[in-house]
């Protein structure tokens, strides 16, 4: 993610010069500076020192050691809590700062702001867990498909394509609702397939899934983090 949003930002006219990282792996380092041309240190305090703004771009497990170790440095730093595509600032940050967070973190791709800090939870169990759940289903596809005597390679290739095509008709600003009734012909395959979805439990399924993947969320910033109630950045 760190990566794809360093590239997103060189492509809309960010100089490499403006960027540092820090990577304690050595072999990533020289990857960055050579694929990226952006200065790469092995010190993090460095890395931040004298930034406007940094992006930690860690597992929540390691974000508690790595910031208590930048404290002094980011004292003066311009921090920001960032969710893969959400956003979320309490009423101290300023609206510059807030747009520098949103100019950074749009160059990974479409972000939203949300009104509370637990709401990244959900947003987590929806967009960052949720290219599990679409995988997973055309893997079930395609193990249906081959059951029903389709070829193995050939079953995969249909639902890899058939992901593809989905997620292109969902970058418009259709409702959802309104793309699903638009390739479902009534009385058709595509209703029946949905019927038997629906007469299984998927929806119930669904929100039971994305209950448990917010409910994860949540006791993983308090395990690594915060207590019930406190700030989580």
């Amino acid at each position: 993610m760190a990566r794809a949003m360093i590239r997103g930002l060189l492509q809309r006219g960010f100089g490499a010069s403006q960027v540092r990282v820090g990577e304690p792996l050595a072999a990533q380092r020289d990857a960055l500076q050579r694929e990226l041309g952006v200065t790469a240190l092995a010190d993090n305090a460095a890395a931040v020192s004298g930034a406007d703004l940094v992006v930690l771009a860690v597992k929540p497990q390691y974000a508690i050691e790595l910031l208590a170790a930048l404290c002094p440095d980011l004292a003066r730093a311009a921090l920001v809590g960032m969710g893969a595509a959400a956003l979320y600032a309490p009423a101290t940050v300023s609206a510059a700062q807030r747009a520098l967070a949103e100019q950074v973190c749009a160059a990974a791709g479409s972000i939203v702001w949300v009104q509370r800090e637990s709401d990244l939870d959900i947003v987590t169990a929806l967009s960052g867990s949720g290219p599990a759940y679409f995988f997973q289903l055309a893997e079930h596809l395609a193990a249906a498909a081959v059951a029903e005597g389709l070829d193995a390679a050939t079953a995969e290739q249909l639902a890899r394509q058939t992901l593809r095509g989905a997620g292109a008709l969902a970058g418009g600003d259709t409702r959802l609702a309104d793309e699903r009734a638009a390739v479902t012909s009534k009385g058709g395959t595509t209703a029946a397939a949905l019927a038997a979805l629906q007469a299984g439990g998927f929806e119930s399924l669904v929100a039971t899934a994305v209950a448990a993947a917010r409910q994860r969320s949540a006791e993983l910033a308090e395990q690594f983090g915060a207590h019930p109630g406190a700030p989580r950045h």
